[in-house]
């Protein structure tokens, strides 16, 4: 089928933006894995996209998963007009996306992700998915790996984990999964908090601290104005905003500016390096 929009949406810059580590380029587009779902999705040209999956599974599954139904260039328009920093990083970064992604796999990516860089993330969970089996194949017939259940990962032995090159990070993941198993997290009700308080929350975790908390809630319980603050926002922030963040301004979008403020600082590093 073919998908089209007006509203910003950039494959490359979400698949690049730091939140989800199971998107996988492909010739003209990418692969994208969530849960236990494979979508293959290819630019046709500026706006228009193949994707393969039929009507049903595209409203049921991945309408939402890409947030379709938030407009993120209204969401720009509200950038205050002399911000000039935000506004050159809204307008370099338009076609980010805050993901609906699962909580679980969220909570279990952004445990893997402490002092670790995407790449090494990314190789984590795909260890993690293929030590976890349940072998499944997308719709040009390649094999992937659903995320494991929160049952798997509870009753996987160490060794395992440790394989999939999650170090000191092994008891957490492990523990995050008995939790869950055991009714300690109920995303639902996490969900139908404000970011600050689901923050509070999931820092009663074992091994989850205050960025991994604001990530989790940002990208798994798709709480908009949650603000995680790594090694790059908070250079920004010293740079930038010396006189403090206009945080009640900007909210309830928070994340979002954040997203496009984190991926576009990242891209002025680099040339400059």
């Amino acid at each position: 089928m073919i998908f089209s929009t007006d509203d910003d949406f950039n494959l490359e810059k979400i698949a690049t933006s730091g939140q989800c580590f199971r998107w996988e380029k492909i010739t003209g587009g990418y692969r994208i894995l969530h849960d236990k779902y494979a979508l293959i999705i290819k630019e046709k040209s500026e706006g228009r996209f193949e994707i393969l999956a039929d009507q049903d599974e595209f409203n049921a599954i991945w309408k939402e998963y890409l947030d379709l139904d938030e407009n993120y260039a209204e969401i720009r328009k509200r950038i205050d007009a002399n911000d000039k920093f935000l506004l050159a990083a809204a307008e370099s970064e338009k076609g980010i996306r805050i993901l609906r992604q699962d909580p679980f796999e969220t909570l279990i990516s952004f445990i893997i992700s402490q002092n670790k860089n995407i790449p090494a993330i990314e190789k984590s969970v795909f260890l993690l998915t293929r030590y976890c089996g349940g072998e499944k194949r997308d719709a040009l017939g390649e094999v992937y790996y659903p995320f494991p259940t929160p049952e798997k990962i509870a009753n996987l032995d160490d060794k395992i984990l440790t394989d999939c090159k999650l170090g000191y990070r092994v008891p957490y993941v492990k523990r995050a999964a008995q939790d869950y198993c055991e009714g300690k997290i109920n995303f639902d009700k996490l969900k139908k908090m404000s970011s600050d308080n689901a923050i509070k929350e999931l820092q009663k975790l074992y091994g989850v601290g205050l960025k991994v908390a604001s990530c989790i809630s940002l990208f798994g319980l798709h709480h908009l104005n949650a603000f995680p603050k790594d090694v790059w926002v908070k250079r920004i922030l010293e740079e930038f905003y010396k006189d403090g963040y206009p945080y009640e301004k900007y909210s309830p979008y928070n994340g979002v500016y954040q997203q496009y403020a984190f991926a576009y600082y990242r891209k002025l590093a680099t040339k400059m390096n």
